[in-house]
């Protein structure tokens, strides 16, 4: 579980250090904001919270500047347009309304504005536009699922989370579009027929195999598990490489890497619903996790650099994957509604 502050070990801000105090406050109005909103009438801690607000007149101050931003029109919008997943992602949401009390906001401190901003900023990023996605898929997965599929000629395919593809097996053509996210094949061999999977800067062609193709907006990464694949660039035709098993190669907009050692084990663990980490970069690890969730997390501190994971993780439990990273990293963790996960 994550490390989060304690509401006991709050104490009134001395006076003098003007900007450490404020960002102190701005923590502790964020804390209690979460902790009104996410609990149950059991455990609301309404008594604490009073007690609080005596300490010291800003921190009303700041947790009203902190309602008004949750309150604007613009923030509630955003949050109540958050897409619908799955079932079970959108009984996990709720909406919460702005208490009666809360009023527009005066000059916002400069910390609670910023994480207003990134709030908005990580919630705009995340709409992207999906019914043009949709129009041109034949198969789409959600955002923390993964779809087993029977290919028309024998093959099967499985796509990972957020992932979507096109299909062409029309007059004997085997032909597979990757326009996003993640997808394994298990090739019925026809010499007659090649298979074919068009990433956005990488063409696989194959007679029978498995293999995975990985399209993440910058580079296409082919994986190959059993069987020989050909990859080209399709910017460049000349630009080939022949992958045998337990090799990767990565298609970017102007080149072809180098063929590398891959560990399929590891890589496609996912077809499992795993996620396994071998002495991997904080950040690139979180990048990873975000892949699975619905919600934005959203990090408003620097992590440390040398800070490396380790590590296998459920697909079906990513909260409790980031929570148990943040707290190895001391990172604290605060919920927000919306299913929005702050990390500082």
């Amino acid at each position: 579980m994550g490390r989060e502050r304690s509401m006991d070990d709050a104490s009134p801000i001395p006076e003098g250090t003007d900007e450490i105090a404020s960002d102190r406050i701005a923590d502790e109005a964020l804390d209690w904001f979460a902790r009104l909103r996410n609990a149950t009438p059991e455990d609301a801690g309404e008594a604490e919270f009073a007690a609080w607000l005596r300490q010291n007149p800003r921190h009303a101050e700041a947790f009203d500047d902190l309602e008004a931003i949750w309150g604007s029109p613009a923030f509630l919008g955003a949050v109540r347009s958050l897409p619908v997943a799955t079932p079970a992602a959108a009984s996990a949401r709720r909406t919460v309304e702005p208490r009666p009390h809360a009023r527009p906001s005066r000059k916002l401190p400069v910390r609670l504005g910023a994480i207003a901003a990134m709030l908005l900023l990580a919630i705009g990023v995340w709409q992207a536009p999906a019914l043009i996605l949709r129009w041109q898929a034949d198969y789409v997965t959600a955002v923390g699922d993964r779809a087993t599929i029977a290919l028309p000629d024998g093959s099967s395919m499985i796509l990972n989370t957020a992932s979507a593809v096109a299909l062409d097996f029309e007059n004997g053509r085997r032909d597979v579009r990757l326009l996003q996210g993640e997808a394994f094949f298990d090739v019925r061999h026809d010499p007659a027929h090649p298979f074919r999977v068009a990433g956005r800067f990488g063409a696989i062609e194959v007679k029978g195999t498995a293999f995975s193709v990985r399209e993440d907006g910058a580079r296409d990464t082919v994986i190959l598990e059993r069987g020989r694949v050909e990859v080209r660039l399709v910017a460049d035709e000349a630009a080939q490489a022949t992958l045998e098993p337990g090799q990767q190669v990565v298609a970017s907009a102007n080149a072809l890497s180098a063929v590398e050692p891959a560990d399929p084990v590891t890589a496609l663990a996912w077809r499992q619903g795993r996620i396994v980490f071998d002495d991997q970069p904080f950040e690139t690890v979180l990048a990873e996790l975000r892949r699975y969730r619905s919600a934005p997390v959203v990090v408003t501190t620097g992590l440390a650099e040398d800070f490396r994971v380790s590590g296998n993780y459920r697909t079906t439990d990513i909260d409790g994957a980031l929570r148990s990273l943040a707290a190895a990293a001391g990172v604290d963790v605060t919920t927000l509604p919306g299913g929005i996960l702050i990390l500082r």
